[in-house]
């Protein structure tokens, strides 16, 4: 299987695009006649169906949806290229909020405009941060500012915080996301690239690639940022302070929930997906394993599998007979949802007890690049070839015991 196509759920070339339109067409047929604009469910464990209505069309490259949060009801729309859009009641405005085409790198399929990150206050304080990567295929951590109109930002005030230098133009990660809780910036790195990650980085405490970062952006000068002290390797030596957890091959999305837990979508490698999750009450640290596991398999052992110090399984995992690239989401009300790039699947995931229950909720004809939170609570999905966004309609849910499948 296609390395470029494993490693994040952005466009792979163009056979496998055909393969992921002739996808698009067999899902379609298998759920009993579900257009693009909605998405039939599978297997009858729910009491209600559940459904994919179309938000917006008229995008290319969809990589992230966001709200704002500032009472405006927008859906900011960022397209790989470098362009981010609005939409208002479905309708994408004609100007875009913020086009810096000319200094994203998108050259190759998992390079480009990847996330926005609004602040809190964002509508008092009129700026945000982007993750992307340049034109030399570097990660760049950026905050730009707002013109006097609130619908366009300004591409001449990019500050930048932080550049990651990148080995490969792959796993380049993406997220941003404000801690709920602490109003820290959190950053999303992929182990920098390759297959197997070569180099061991997501297990290297020197390097920040492979890890979730936290970092603060908010105090002192708008072009630096500080290392929390309570982040839980600032005093260790030969550790990275900005390090807050490790041992991620790529982790495309993670999220919040509102209570604070962290739940990260990490792309596997040519066996395994996994959703890793750190309770709200952790001081970070936690090492999810890679590249020693891949999931909770073997992978690349240096001494007979034995797991990393501070090791966290994954709470959920599945093999490539299910798909090929997870998508993280978000939670709502207790259920997790995330997704498949490649096969479309989309499932609900909550914590009962000491254990976790896992249901399949719908398929969707087509591969899911991003989900997106809109101002109201309600959960979106980016059809990434097809050009669009679609809400999520998931009522009342019907769970089965999970039991990870195929090892």
């Amino acid at each position: 299987m296609d390395e470029t196509r494993r490693a994040i759920p952005l466009l792979p070339k163009a056979a496998v695009w055909l393969s992921l339109l002739a996808l698009s067409v067999a899902l379609a047929a298998a759920a009993g006649g579900a257009s693009r604009g909605q998405a039939g469910p599978v297997g009858g464990a729910a009491s209600a169906p559940r459904t994919l209505s179309l938000a917006v069309s008229g995008l290319t490259e969809p990589t992230h949806l966001a709200s704002a949060g500032d009472g405006t009801g927008r859906l900011f729309i960022l397209e790989r290229a470098g362009r981010i859009l609005i939409a208002r009641g479905g309708t994408l405005q004609p100007v875009p909020f913020l086009d810096i085409r000319l200094q994203v790198g998108s050259s190759s399929s998992e390079q480009g405009l990847l996330s926005v990150a609004f602040p809190p206050q964002y509508a008092a304080k009129g700026y945000f941060y982007l993750n992307y990567t340049n034109t030399s295929g570097n990660t760049v951590i950026s905050r730009f500012r707002l013109t006097a109109d609130p619908d366009v930002a300004d591409p001449a005030s990019e500050q930048v915080v932080l550049t990651v230098q990148q080995p490969y133009p792959n796993h380049n990660g993406g997220q941003l996301a404000f801690g709920p809780r602490d109003g820290y910036l959190y950053i999303g790195m992929g182990d920098g690239g390759s297959a197997g990650d070569p180099e061991n980085r997501a297990q290297n405490p020197t390097e920040l690639l492979g890890k979730i970062l936290r970092i603060d952006v908010e105090t002192g000068s708008p072009a630096t940022y500080t290392i929390p002290p309570s982040n839980p390797f600032l005093n260790t030596p030969g550790f990275l302070g900005e390090i807050w957890a490790l041992g991620l091959r790529n982790p495309w999305r993670f999220s919040f929930d509102a209570g604070g837990n962290l739940y990260i979508g990490d792309v596997g490698q040519g066996a395994r997906e996994e959703i890793d999750f750190q309770p709200a009450a952790s001081g970070g640290g936690e090492n999810y394993g890679w590249r020693i596991l891949e999931g909770t398999q073997c992978f690349n052992p240096t001494s007979g599998c034995v797991p990393p110090d501070r090791y966290y399984p994954p709470v959920a995992e599945y093999d490539h007979t299910l798909g090929c690239s997870v998508t993280g989401g978000y939670a709502d009300l207790g259920t997790y949802f995330y997704s498949d790039f490649c096969s479309g699947r989309i499932w609900g995931l909550r914590q009962v007890g000491s254990s976790w229950e896992n249901t399949l909720l719908l398929q969707a004809p087509f591969g899911i690049s991003t989900f997106g939170r809109g101002e109201d609570g309600a959960l979106f999905v980016a059809n990434y070839t097809g050009r669009a966004a679609y809400r999520l309609n998931a009522p009342s849910l019907t769970y089965m015991p999970y039991v990870p499948k195929g090892g």
